[in-house]
């Protein structure tokens, strides 16, 4: 998991190519005034989830694992705890993969909890079991999806 400022994304681009494009295009764009719903920017590989979930108590959210996504959590105009603990020490597993929807999900409780500012993003890898949309209300808030394998990246 690697959390930082919008603004100093430059520091963390490394680690995937598309992270440049997806971090250009974030200072660029006011998501928070862009309608609810996808926003695609490289097909497939690289697309932000513009919504306004409800937000949910650490009790009940649990924690959600990917396989093919990296996602890059970033809250718009609210406060946003999300929960983390690595995935090889989740073990009370709640459901099974959904390859179709790329995600499975634990009852294993959170190890740690941050809480993430607009202006910041919280980036998950897949070994990253997280818990996010913890607090209350509601919020608006995209979830960048950057596809794992592209572009001669793989996760080690």
């Amino acid at each position: 998991m690697i959390i930082t400022n919008i603004q100093d994304s430059s520091t963390i681009e490394a680690p995937h190519p598309a992270f440049k494009t997806l971090f250009d295009y974030l200072k660029s764009h006011q998501l928070a005034d862009m309608p609810i719903g996808r926003i695609e920017l490289d097909g497939e590989r690289l697309f932000i989830n513009n919504d306004n979930p409800t937000l949910r108590s650490a009790e009940e959210q649990t924690i959600e694992v990917h396989r093919r996504y990296i996602d890059v959590h970033i809250p718009l105009d609210h406060e946003e705890i999300i929960g983390w603990k690595t995935t090889s020490l989740c073990s009370d597993l709640a459901s099974d993969y959904e390859e179709e929807k790329d995600r499975m999900f634990y009852n294993d409780r959170p190890s740690t909890y941050i809480t993430l500012h607009p202006g910041e993003v919280c980036i998950c890898f897949p070994e990253d079991g997280h818990a996010p949309i913890i607090g209350t209300g509601t919020m608006r808030k995209a979830v960048a999806k950057v596809r794992v394998e592209e572009q001669g990246w793989t996760q080690e």
